[in-house]
């Protein structure tokens, strides 16, 4: 029997991986390589003094150059970073949010200069890609903001104005509701946050004046959302659909938009990191399947983009055999499956139509809840929305120490074979090239040597008279990047007319666990009785100061201990993000604390945490013990150990009242209680 022609496929989404590290000249080196493999768009991470707007020199990078992502001080390591990659045949995304407008002008700017016989607005026109550019999710989960809420939105107005005249092709912000799911979100809180931030952008350009009517729509057809997927597959499939709904239905109603092909919903998508597990990590391969089926499924909803982490990620950086192994997973989905010869297999479900309702009505009084407080905006300046994601973790955080919430590996299911994966541990993952950090700092002297400082002074003088206007920033800023001026120098500019800025932690008023119920709440209570009674013997109540040193704005590990804590009852001291080591010696001080806890999960913590140690001794404060978590591989937590820290916790140990438990022999220990 000859088999009948099969139906056409359509084309598959744009792969990629998230990738980039140490320096410009190894991450180009990477990017090569997985384009050779068959990735179709670039996806470039960059570290945390590039993201949040520092020079490897300032005090706050200590630690943090090269870790998390690549260094960009400046346009010569841009260079670098995409050297023999043309810009003008490439789809690139960037996750850049504070410093987006700069590092897009760096991005361009390289681009001219690899076409010059092309104008700068020729070069710009042909240009695709992605910045990520939603600031309104880094006051609430991810950290990396450098300026104040409406200030921050000046500049995402400036830049979508310019795109749309200038770079018709750039997608120039991507909504992210992935970091809310990692933060804690429901599904009804991720549509209903992502969904206010697109309505205050939008309100925003429009606001500005910049955009005419006419080309409003072009805007609106140029938002793309940054989705997380978990492994709840069909509530997360349904969660998509309802996005597009909700997305249809608000740029139709609130915005006049006619053209359904302006309306539709584009979003790429990077599957759950929150839920792999250090524990049995192998199973971390099946988590990612099912979450990436949640986003290609339904072709009503299917990702346009899709990038997978690795499985080893609860571990520490993946190496490029672990990312290309997430890729091969995309490549036999599309290739090798049959899952794009087909319309959407969903529709006419009853099941899914009555789930993808439920979350459309929920989201929907989520937003208007929202919007009634003055939008998304109002809300975080109020601590809202941060206090409800701080609610809805520690709500899961419950459920999971509880048994409520089932993950294979951890509360069911622990007992394991030896894995042949993790036989050794320190080859398991990549390590970050500890000469990074003065390869950045050797780069940054040697292109201030060797620029006209004249000029560069100049442009960053013209860039300030602008921000104190209501001229558009982007001219501004690729006048400073041509220049010579640094990442630093260009955020520190606008720090110093915008002002600085700290988001609210969420914690104070967040919902914990208090009435936890069964054995989970008798664990509870017996360690509540623990921490009072020390106290007791101690002469007041314990005092727990809970500090994230460095650049590291993934606050969610902290906020929960701190919020775990406080229903322990011991009293918490959390100032938020982005301390130096200095100034949580100087809180230790000043608030008298019994123990200190420091969260770190950028890989900065050999660098930052023996800093803290040395600050309390020089302080007097040497017996205060000191508690670490974070993602942090045996070896550095056996130093860690050795070089006086008194505990340290990596995401195996995911139940937080034990932890607690662990404090407080810590200090009794300390205090010579037992």
């Amino acid at each position: 029997m000859i088999e009948k022609d099969r139906p056409s496929k359509d084309r598959p989404w744009v792969m990629r991986t998230y990738a980039g590290h140490s320096t410009a000249a190894a991450s180009n080196a990477l990017y090569r390589t997985n384009l050779a493999k068959g990735q179709t768009g670039l996806s470039v991470a960059f570290d945390l003094p590039t993201q949040t707007g520092y020079d490897p020199d300032s005090p706050l990078a200590r630690g943090e150059v090269g870790k998390v992502g690549v260094p960009v001080p400046h346009l010569g390591e841009m260079r670098r970073l995409f050297e023999d990659i043309p810009l003008v045949e490439m789809n690139t995304s960037m996750t850049i949010n504070a410093t987006a407008m700069w590092l897009l002008a760096l991005y361009q700017v390289v681009a001219e200069e690899q076409n010059p016989d092309a104008t700068p607005e020729e070069v710009a026109a042909q240009l695709a890609g992605t910045t990520q550019n939603d600031i309104i999710k880094e006051y609430l989960s991810r950290g990396t903001y450098a300026f104040p809420p409406e200030h921050s939105m000046r500049l995402i107005a400036d830049m979508i104005a310019y795109t749309v005249h200038r770079i018709p092709k750039w997608n120039p912000i991507n909504i992210c509701s992935y970091h809310l799911q990692e933060a804690g979100a429901t599904p009804t809180q991720e549509l209903a946050y992502a969904l206010c931030t697109a309505i205050a952008v939008l309100d925003q350009v429009k606001a500005s004046g910049q955009v005419s009517e006419e080309d409003f729509e072009k805007v609106v057809g140029r938002i793309s959302f940054f989705v997380n997927a978990g492994v709840r597959f069909v509530e997360e499939m349904c969660k998509m659909r309802a996005f597009v709904e909700l997305w249809d239905e608000i740029t139709r109603e609130r915005y006049g938009v006619q053209d359904p092909k302006m309306r539709r919903f584009r979003y790429g998508v990077q599957v759950n990191s929150l839920g792999l597990t250090e524990a049995q990590p192998e199973n971390n391969v099946q988590r990612i399947v099912l979450e990436m089926l949640g986003v290609t499924l339904s072709k009503g909803a299917r990702a346009r983009a899709v990038q997978l982490p690795a499985w080893n990620e609860a571990l520490g950086l993946p190496r490029p055999w672990d990312q290309q192994w997430s890729l091969r997973l995309q490549q036999v989905l599309a290739f090798e499956s049959d899952l794009l010869e087909y319309d959407d297999i969903f529709d006419g479900s009853p099941v899914i139509e009555r789930k993808v309702n439920e979350l459309v009505q929920g989201a929907r009084a989520e937003i208007d809840r929202v919007q009634a407080m003055g939008g998304a905006i109002a809300a975080v300046d109020s601590g809202y929305m941060k206090q409800e994601l701080v609610s809805a973790h520690a709500a899961r955080r419950g459920r999971i120490e509880a048994g409520e919430e089932k993950i294979v590996g951890v509360n069911i299911y622990e007992t394991t074979e030896p894995s042949p994966l993790t036989a050794d541990l320190d080859a398991a993952i990549q390590t970050a090239d500890p000469e990074a950090e003065q390869a950045a700092l050797d780069s940054v002297a040697a292109w201030k040597a060797q620029r006209d400082e004249t000029e560069v002074a100049e442009a960053l003088a013209k860039l300030a008279e602008a921000a104190k206007s209501d001229t558009n920033l982007m001219g501004p800023t690729l006048v400073a990047a041509r220049a010579g001026a640094t990442t630093g120098e260009w955020a520190g500019t606008l720090r110093e007319v915008f002002g600085e800025f700290r988001a609210p932690t969420g914690v104070s008023g967040a919902v914990g666990v208090t009435q936890a119920v069964g054995e989970a709440g008798a664990e509870l209570a017996a360690v509540r009785a623990t921490v009072k009674a020390t106290g007791d013997e101690l002469g007041g109540r314990l005092r727990l100061l809970v500090g994230k040193p460095g650049l590291d704005g993934h606050s969610n590990g902290a906020e929960q201990v701190a919020v775990r804590a406080r229903d322990a009852g011991f009293e918490v001291i959390y100032q938020g993000i982005r301390l130096t080591p200095e100034q949580i010696v100087s809180a230790a001080v000043a608030e008298d604390v019994h123990c200190v806890g420091l969260s770190i999960l950028s890989g900065s913590h050999m660098e930052l945490v023996p800093a803290v140690l040395d600050g309390l001794r020089e302080a007097g404060l040497g017996d205060v013990p000191v508690i670490v978590g974070g993602i942090i591989p045996d070896s550095d937590g056996r130093r860690l150990v050795e070089l006086g820290v008194a505990a340290v916790y990596t995401p195996k140990d995911f139940g937080l009242t034990e932890i607690m438990g662990g404090i407080v022999e810590v200090i009794r220990k300390a205090n010579g209680l037992d």
